[in-house]
């Protein structure tokens, strides 16, 4: 509702909307065109609709879903929607949701950089992100203007040290893990001004002293859904001490672009300083590095490795994720879900039992 109370907000101020599909994709682009951008991440809980069964049984829940939503009209207040290359299944997305799913609305792709910075690949993201203002272009009338992106680099560029700043000081912070998510995922739907309000206020709460208590614990994977696990974490006592889920903590560059330029520029540059994601590919080891950096540096006591189901690019990491931290000597568990409305009984007790031992471990002489 908040998201659809959104979308009628923006249109009231003039300006289109587009339904965007997990994960990464220039914002800033569509900031300095006055297109505001709602998320769909599923949406979590059952589909909404039958026609989640038009795709394979092994194909994730997100996409499943999404499907299901948008033939059910769940978008439909929307003008277009983008479809990133995630993924296999979401890119195959963008054929199906207009073909199958009843979505007679502008289709828009972007293919982000998979692998390692370099002259090819700047020149290849740059050309993407003028194909992407191109066909916004034709959504809304108007021309991308250099000078507006410049605007929306600069403003998005405070919005990611506010969110890296909130991120990397977590335990000094005194909110818990429920409000934590819910203020970052508020980015998800918010117009960029208005999170960056509220990133601003709750950034002021960060003090000099400790304020969680409980088990630091590292989370990785795809998607903070159901929200409840963050429920249940605090109710065994323990806090999400270092967040790498590809929603949240991988969204965050290690560094700012750099100011001045050409804009374009700037923005190719900046895909390249983000944390290392299996869905953008890239070097394993520099990952398995980067993770064990962000374990050590956020004094966690244990990793969460969180997968949704059928998630290919995050299942591909797994077995070298389990390596890297038993190697270290750090406790490990593994959950595996798809988008549920909320966590079984059985999971709930794993993370008891989890944190419990961690606790143990930490307490041990």
């Amino acid at each position: 509702m908040m998201r659809t109370a959104a979308i009628y907000a923006e249109r009231k101020l003039g300006h289109k909307t587009v339904a965007v599909l997990p994960v990464h994709y220039p914002r800033e682009i569509f900031t300095a065109m006055d297109v505001h951008t709602v998320e769909l991440w599923g949406p979590p809980g059952p589909p909404r609709g039958p026609d989640a069964g038009r795709i394979q049984a092994y194909a994730c829940a997100v996409v499943r879903n999404a499907l299901a939503f948008l033939a059910s009209g769940g978008a439909d207040a929307a003008d277009a929607i983008l479809f990133p290359h995630t993924c296999d299944s979401i890119q195959g997305l963008a054929t199906l949701a207009p073909d199958f799913g009843g979505w007679g609305k502008p289709a828009l792709r972007y293919l982000h950089p998979k692998g390692g910075d370099g002259p090819a690949a700047r020149t290849f993201v740059r050309a993407e992100l003028v194909h992407l203002a191109d066909r916004l272009a034709e959504l809304t009338g108007r021309p991308l203007a250099l000078p507006r992106l410049a605007e929306a680099i600069r403003l998005h560029a405070r919005i990611d040290r506010l969110r890296g700043e909130i991120l990397s000081r977590r335990a000094f912070l005194g909110m818990d893990d429920r409000e934590l998510y819910r203020l970052l995922r508020r980015g998800e739907f918010l117009a960029p001004g208005d999170h960056l309000a509220e990133l601003a206020a709750a950034a002021r709460g960060l003090g000099g002293e400790r304020a969680q208590r409980g088990v630091p614990l590292m989370v990785t994977g795809y998607v903070p859904e159901p929200a409840t696990i963050l429920d249940s974490l605090a109710s065994a006592g323990a806090f999400v001490a270092a967040d790498d889920y590809a929603a949240v903590g991988r969204r965050v560059p290690l560094s700012p672009p750099a100011d001045g330029g050409d804009p374009l520029d700037t923005l190719a540059a900046k895909a390249f300083t983000m944390p290392p994601c299996p869905t953008r590919g890239g070097d394993q080891d520099v990952r398995m590095e980067y993770l064990e950096t962000l374990y050590r540096r956020s004094e966690s006591a244990g990793l969460i490795v969180h997968i949704q189901k059928f998630c290919e690019p995050e299942l591909f990491d797994v077995p070298a994720i389990r390596r890297r931290f038993a190697r270290i000597g750090a406790p490990l568990l593994y959950l595996e879900g798809e988008m549920e409305a909320s966590l079984s009984g059985q999971v709930v007790t794993r993370l008891e039992a989890f944190v419990e031992m961690v606790d143990a471990g930490r307490k041990a002489p």
